[in-house]
């Protein structure tokens, strides 16, 4: 089971991220595994400069690499050619569930089964959270989602 954990709010910017079965969110599990990791800590450094100053600005389309299929909200940081990726889901220009990353070191993401676990997370909490929004039990406002304070997700 999966909860969405509320990271930092600004007036402009909500940034959330799945917790799952643990205490620890799979964005604080990518920090983790990053942060001191000498060989990546350029592409980390852009990745995390990037989700500050979207904190901001907003979550625009413009930020974010297209991932996952058409039908849902998945993108990835950074949009720079990097070897590190972290993936997300961006619900609307103030709102933002950050998952986890990793290296990437094949041509597409499908082909590593670490990144693509996470991708299809992401895949899965977005189509939970549409049909939740289409119920009216969840809505995303500004730098909010409403309703999801004691709701578990299964994924």
């Amino acid at each position: 089971m999966a909860t969405i954990k509320s990271i930092e709010q600004t007036e402009q910017a909500g940034l959330f991220s799945i917790c799952i079965d643990g205490e620890l969110s799979e964005f604080e599990k990518f920090l983790e595994k990053f942060k001191s990791d000498a060989v990546y800590q350029q592409d980390f450094n852009i990745i995390i400069a990037a989700v500050q100053k979207m904190m901001n600005n907003g979550f625009l389309e413009r930020y974010f690499r297209p991932e996952g299929k058409m039908t849902d909200r998945v993108g990835a940081l950074p949009i720079h050619k990097s070897r590190l990726r972290l993936y997300c889901l961006r619900l609307s220009d103030s709102v933002l569930i950050v998952g986890n990353g990793g290296i990437k070191d094949t041509r597409t993401y499908e082909e590593n089964d670490e990144l693509s676990g996470y991708v299809i997370s992401l895949q899965k909490l977005d189509a939970l959270l549409k049909a939740e929004e289409q119920a009216g039990t969840i809505s995303i406002e500004v730098a909010e989602i409403k309703g999801v304070e004691n709701k578990e997700f299964d994924l």
